[in-house]
């Protein structure tokens, strides 16, 4: 019995060991096929995600994977961002509202390549490369590429609206989606930018933008949401939008509080209620009101602006950056400015206590002319050069600090001066003519400044003017290079493709734009398709001409936008709308038109310069929107 009970003992013994050593064999192999499987997924990420970031979800909480500082760094990296369906919402309590809408949004990450600059900055799809890579590319002159290239709604009190919304804005058609062309689908000419005498046409070679920007399609500039909100802006904001938007803004932006009270603190809280308070008037001779969001209250602003205003003008800096006016070529308008601004006895005071407005007078246009290295697609130095200006001016005067920068403006004109101005004075009141509302552009405190081709600086105003009605027989009139994504599109649905429908490439030279200027002369409309970016100086020659315009540049702010009702005397349509051009300017009934042909007429007045400033001209309207934003932007201590 003993040795029965010994030898079942042995037995269990064997097997007890057997089965340990199974165990030990087995838990072998499975700590074998973890790892493999770990190292297998890490792999995976390493050759599938962009530039071999790991998914941060293979860290700990606490852990966050540092990307290749050899391939790229990200500056301003938004924080407590949420993805959703590739489209990224931004809690705008970690945000200014300057910075509000320029967050950049990277979505399907996969298909991400070779679109970051030594800069830091993400380019953006079927834009320019400039914009991302701080080197901008401007839109050319519309009439003097014709001859030659050188190197170089709602929101309105007593509106006056005839009702052209349901043309501008709430036409709809089934098309098909445009999808802008990735930069390798357009053929382009592009050179680095060099200045003559009459314009800027910066560009560059296919091949180096295929470099810059790579086939990119997956990055998009996403602008933050509304505090408590998770729907973002619409990426298209329309004339209509832009109204509704600019009353929000009215009623909620307001700059730094002035961190000591001077008189000129009560001076504008006291103009800012006369204004708010002012008197119905409807029959002044000089301004016609349906031009107007409030004819009442511009006619009342534009007094107060006359009597009350007094602008310090800094001295310092050196020319020909400061203080160099530059009166020829589609920049024109920041030199007229500068000109006149520093020339008028009656807005400029020597005595900066006295002033309600300080002027930095810097030219972009000279800025770029002067500092950039030609081709080191960089405005690093540039940046660099107006941050120098600033903290100079910030430590010679004590202005600057007193709000933060808030009461003093700038006026340029130059594609790149939003980026430029974007950091180290983002609190002025900037007057651009690059005004995009999706890039930094803030309704209600920035200006959108009218973009004027000026050719003779003697006589301004040589050639205004255009044929009457009865002798306008083209419906639509174009011509211009194939400068962005836009204008391809334009010419691939309506180049020869109607006799009504004049839209031209570059028109053969001729002397003096005889071609182009007699084409705005004798057509209906005249379309102002956006180069590069936002702006054009066909929006003016339009009005120069007598040409009703038709701004097809989604999120374009107008010039004036403050005061002038747009949908009076101009079409909007969305880019989205080429293929249906045709058909939605057939849709205005000729009386309408008459309308707005005779309002283009009345509104030409607030879009000439003059050797010697006249009330209500450009000049005056600059100063006014300038002088308004900051009426109802200001704070009392």
């Amino acid at each position: 019995m003993a040795i029965g009970q010994r030898q079942l003992f042995s037995n269990f013994s064997r097997m007890g060991q057997e089965l340990f050593s199974i165990f030990k064999l087995e838990k072998k192999r499975l700590l074998g096929f973890i790892s493999i499987t770990i190292a297998i997924i890490l792999v995976f990420q390493y050759l599938e995600l962009p530039y071999g970031a790991v998914q941060p979800t293979v860290f700990s909480g606490n852990m966050t994977p540092t990307l290749d500082s050899t391939r790229f760094q990200v500056v301003d990296v938004p924080s407590n961002s949420e993805t959703i369906k590739n489209m990224t919402f931004f809690n705008q309590a970690n945000s200014t509202g300057e910075n509000a809408r320029e967050i950049v949004n990277i979505t399907k990450t996969s298909e991400v390549k070779d679109t970051i600059s030594s800069t830091g900055f993400i380019s953006e799809p079927a834009r320019e490369s400039g914009r991302s890579l701080e080197f901008g590319v401007t839109d050319e002159s519309s009439t003097e590429e014709s001859t030659q290239k050188s190197n170089n709604g709602s929101a309105t009190d007593q509106t006056g609206n005839l009702g052209l919304s349901i043309y501008n804005n709430n036409v709809s058609h089934s098309l098909s989606h445009l999808a802008p062309p990735s930069p390798t689908n357009v053929s382009q000419n592009i050179t680095p930018p060099m200045l003559s005498n009459d314009y800027d046409e910066t560009e560059f070679t296919e091949d180096e933008r295929f470099k810059l920007v790579g086939n990119n399609s997956s990055i998009s500039s996403m602008p933050k949401e509304t505090k408590g909100s998770q729907i973002p802006l619409l990426e298209v904001t329309t004339i209509s939008e832009m109204n509704e938007l600019l009353l929000q803004n009215r009623a909620s932006y307001r700059s730094m509080r002035p961190r000591w009270s001077l008189a000129v603190d009560q001076e504008l809280l006291q103009t800012r209620s006369e204004i708010e308070n002012a008197p119905i008037i409807n029959d002044d001779v000089n301004l016609y009101a349906p031009l107007f969001r409030n004819v009442s209250r511009f006619k009342r602003s534009y007094e107060l602006m006359e009597r009350t205003l007094k602008v310090y003008v800094y001295r310092e800096g050196a020319k020909p950056i400061m203080h160099s006016p530059y009166l020829l070529g589609i920049y024109a308008s920041e030199g007229w400015f500068m000109k006149q601004m520093e020339a008028s006895k009656q807005f400029v005071t020597k005595d900066p206590k006295k002033a309600h407005l300080f002027y930095l007078p810097f030219s972009s246009r000279m800025l770029e002319e002067t500092l950039y290295v030609q081709n080191s697609h960089s405005s690093r130095n540039l940046v660099q050069y107006l941050k120098n200006y600033v903290d100079m001016i910030a430590g010679k005067h004590n202005f600057w600090n007193r709000t933060g920068g808030a009461d003093h403006f700038l006026v340029a004109c130059h594609d790149w001066a939003p980026k430029e101005t974007k950091k180290d004075m983002a609190r002025c009141l900037r007057a651009l003519c690059n005004a995009d509302v999706k890039e930094g552009f803030v309704l209600g405190k920035d200006v959108s400044l009218p973009e004027t081709y000026v050719r003779n600086a003697q006589r301004p105003t040589r050639n205004i003017g255009g044929n009457r009605v009865s002798k306008r027989k083209t419906l639509a009139f174009f011509a211009g290079g194939m400068h962005g994504y836009l204008r391809p599109i334009l010419l691939q649905h309506w180049e020869n493709k109607d006799p009504d429908m004049k839209i031209f490439g570059t028109l053969p030279r001729s002397k003096g734009n005889r071609n182009y200027i007699q084409y705005m002369k004798s057509s209906k409309y005249c379309i102002c398709a956006k180069g590069y970016e936002v702006n054009s100086p066909r929006v003016v020659e339009a009005i120069f001409f007598e040409c009703v315009p038709v701004i097809i540049s989604d999120n374009f702010v107008p010039p004036f936008f403050e005061m002038l009702n747009w949908e009076s005397f101009a079409v909007f349509v969305l880019e989205k709308d080429i293929p249906n051009l045709k058909s939605i300017l057939l849709s205005i009934p000729q009386k309408r038109y008459l309308q707005m042909q005779m309002m283009v007429r009345k509104v030409q007045q607030h879009f000439l310069w003059h050797r010697n400033p006249v009330k209500y001209d450009i000049f005056h309207m600059i100063l006014h929107s300038i002088w308004f934003n900051r009426v109802f932007t200001a704070k009392a201590r």
